[in-house]
């Protein structure tokens, strides 16, 4: 079907009932899924946590184990992804394998998770910005001002091109990634008072009461890598170009992640970079930078920092309005959500109720932050941390949940034992992933940072189950009250045709 010309695709009832296609290539797709990871927000933010809170000094070798695990995970997905088009990724995949109502569940999740990860990025990044404003422009504004700011402009941008998106996510990212070799290689070349190490990829270094919570916190490092499905129906070959972004994705952030995380203790020391790491936190990264490139080196790299987190928001942003405008076309959502911009034929209608909500949730965190300036506990400790969890608990949910779809999928149509291989992977994946959740939520006061008391440590997590169960009570009221609506799920464009081929018989048939 041709997409050139806007028309065909301006409302959810057009004539595709699609996004634009050939939009974006390889290069792009990967830039836009690879931003999500935030290379320098991990490797500043992230693994001085691990290393200090959790005291896992084989941080290095998590990075490899999950990225085995995560690899296992995508041949089921990339394979996945050649016979599904849909913007709905995640949860148009659980539908095909698993049902209607299983696809309405995890529609729900995908919704909560990805947004809840985009709210807590705002949180850090508008304490951080406020902080550098306070600091070399001598501005004191609240850390909400920058991060309202953030939702509008993040906004503007998800309602312009994908292209424009992916020039803006690419440049911030290779910028950001550069930042971070050169210290690699700083780090390793000139090696703290222990000298040269390999010790932090002996498995003996992965003991210790913090492992389920490091395993949550390492994977959660990755989550950018399964949204390259997101969008499929805007590539030009999306049976191919999907598959080989999910594994570039995957291969590249663990490898990535590993040599930083490893550069890390051997610049501080294996012996040291625990006390280190609970001592300087976020700032370990800087501190280790400035005593070798000096202030100027680390201002700048302090800047991309920042950049590097308007760039994940923005990437987190393009999934949740992508998600919300496959909801809107299939009935789960309003239709308005189903739209696309006349202009552009981004989901624009998605992308602004997604800024909406962003804004409802900076509002709330403002409001009831009664700290006073510069304290990090309203923007980081619980926006940034509560909903940074949340979000990745729910994403490692809707992971184990694809596995088994994926089995299912192929199993039903009878491809077992052509898929066998595919199928065995998923299976071990699935089960290692869910092995994740139960760390995750057995430790979820650890991974809060602080005492939330014995409640909150139990109704964060929570707010996944809840959404799981909210999704499956919506299905089954599709299910009997719309069951046109429920049969959809997950079909996307292809329900559209569908139509189409079912309504021109009809009209052969009553002109015959």
């Amino acid at each position: 079907m041709p997409t050139g010309t806007t028309s065909e695709i301006s409302t959810y009832l057009g004539q595709g009932r699609r996004l634009r296609a050939n939009r974006i290539g390889v290069p792009g797709l990967l830039l836009s899924v690879v931003a999500a990871s935030a290379p320098l927000m991990v490797t500043a933010g992230v693994m001085p946590t691990i290393y200090g809170t959790m005291g896992i000094v084989g941080q290095p070798l998590l990075f490899v184990i999950l990225g085995v695990v995560l690899t296992l995970f995508s041949f089921g997905y990339a394979e996945m992804s050649r016979h599904v088009h849909n913007a709905g990724a995640f949860y148009a995949y659980i539908a095909r394998g698993l049902g209607g109502t299983a696809g309405a569940a995890a529609s729900v999740v995908a919704l909560v998770a990805y947004s809840a990860m985009q709210f807590g990025i705002y949180g850090l990044f508008g304490f951080e910005l406020s902080g550098l404003l306070g600091e070399h422009l001598g501005l004191n504004v609240g850390w909400w001002v920058p991060a309202t700011a953030a939702v509008l402009a993040v906004g503007a941008l998800g309602w312009l091109k994908i292209d424009l998106n992916a020039k803006v996510l690419g440049a911030s990212l290779l910028v950001e990634c550069a930042m971070v070799v050169v210290f690699d290689v700083a780090g390793i070349a000139q090696p703290g008072r222990d000298g040269f190490s390999l010790h932090a990829f002996d498995p003996t270094t992965l003991g210790g009461a913090g492992l389920g919570t490091a395993l949550s916190f390492t994977i959660a490092s990755f989550v950018g890598f399964e949204q390259a499905a997101v969008y499929a129906e805007e590539t030009s070959r999306p049976h191919v170009v999907v598959a080989r972004v999910t594994f570039l994705a995957v291969g590249f952030v663990a490898l990535f992640f590993a040599l930083s995380s490893w550069a890390l203790s051997v610049a501080a020391g294996p012996s040291r970079i625990t006390a280190l790491a609970q001592q300087e936190g976020p700032g370990l990264l800087f501190t280790l930078t400035e005593a070798r490139f000096g202030a100027a080196f680390t201002d700048v790299m302090h800047l991309f920092y920042v950049t590097g987190m308007f760039a994940a928001m923005l990437s987190f942003h393009n999934v949740v309005a992508r998600y919300a405008f496959a909801m809107g076309r299939e009935g789960l959502l309003p239709a308005a959500v189903g739209r696309t911009s006349r202009s552009s034929g981004a989901p624009a209608y998605g992308s602004l109720l997604q800024s909406v909500v962003s804004l409802l949730a900076v509002v709330v965190f403002a409001a009831t932050d009664h700290r006073p300036h510069g304290d990090p506990t309203a923007p980081v400790l619980r926006l940034f941390t509560w909903m940074g969890n949340i979000g990745a608990l729910g994403v490692i949910v809707l992971m184990a949940t694809a596995c088994a779809a994926v089995i299912a999928f192929f199993v039903r149509r009878g491809a077992g034992r052509a898929q066998a291989p595919r199928l065995i992977a998923s299976g071990l994946a699935g089960l290692a992933l869910l092995v994740i959740v139960g760390c995750a939520v057995e430790d979820f006061d650890v991974l809060l940072g602080a005492d939330p008391g014995p409640v909150l440590r139990w109704i964060l997590p929570g707010i996944v189950g809840a959404s799981v169960l909210l999704g499956v009570v919506y299905g089954l009221l599709l299910r009997h009250l719309r069951p046109e609506v429920h049969a959809r799920i997950g079909l996307g464009n292809e329900a559209f045709l569908l139509d189409k081929a079912a309504a021109s018989r009809l009209t052969r048939k009553a002109s015959s």
